[in-house]
C-alpha cells in the first residue's frame, strides 16, 4: 500500500495540475491499481445545499449527479461524518443503486476546517472486498485531498 502512496502523494503534490485534475488522476490509479475498486469518484457538497454534486469519477456512467444528504452511502457520510463501509449492499435499506454489478461500497469523508466537504467513494464488484489497509488508505488520502481543495 505505501507504493500506492507515494504514487497518490506526488500526483498531490505535482505543480503543474489544476485541482480537478489531480482529482481525476487518483480516480485513475486507484481504479487501474486495485483490482477490487471498480467505481471510484468524488463528491462534494453542493454550494449551501444540503445535497452532493459528483465531482471527478472513473467507472461506468452514473445516474447520481446530485445526492440529497441523508439518501443512500453517500448521503448517509455526508450527515454521519464518518466513513461507512458496506460489505454488502443488498442488505442495505438506504441505498442508491448504481449499477447492477455493484456488490460492495465504502464512503470515506474529506473534511477542511472541520467541515464535512466531500467524499471519495468506491464501489466493487465484489462482496466484502475492503480491507483495513483500503480503508487506512482512503482516510489518509482524503486528509492530503482537504489539503489542496
Amino acid at each position: 500500500m505505501s507504493e500506492i502512496k507515494k504514487r497518490l502523494s506526488s500526483i498531490l503534490e505535482s505543480p503543474k495540475h489544476h485541482t480537478e485534475d489531480k482529482l481525476q488522476k487518483i480516480c485513475h490509479l486507484l481504479d487501474q491499481e486495485i483490482p477490487h475498486f471498480n467505481w471510484t469518484g468524488f463528491y462534494f457538497k453542493n454550494g449551501d445545499k444540503d445535497e452532493l454534486i459528483l465531482g471527478p469519477y472513473v467507472g461506468a456512467e452514473t445516474d447520481h449527479k446530485i445526492i440529497p444528504f441523508g439518501k443512500g452511502i453517500c448521503g448517509q457520510v455526508a450527515v454521519s461524518g464518518e466513513t461507512f463501509v458496506v460489505p454488502d449492499v443488498h442488505l442495505q435499506d438506504n441505498y442508491l443503486s448504481c449499477s447492477i454489478d455493484t456488490k460492495a461500497e465504502i464512503v470515506v469523508p474529506i473534511f477542511k476546517n472541520g467541515e464535512n466537504i466531500g467524499q471519495i467513494d468506491i464501489d466493487s464488484h465484489s462482496v466484502d472486498p475492503f480491507t483495513d489497509d483500503d480503508r487506512e488508505m482512503l482516510e489518509w488520502l482524503c486528509k492530503e485531498v482537504s489539503e489542496i481543495l
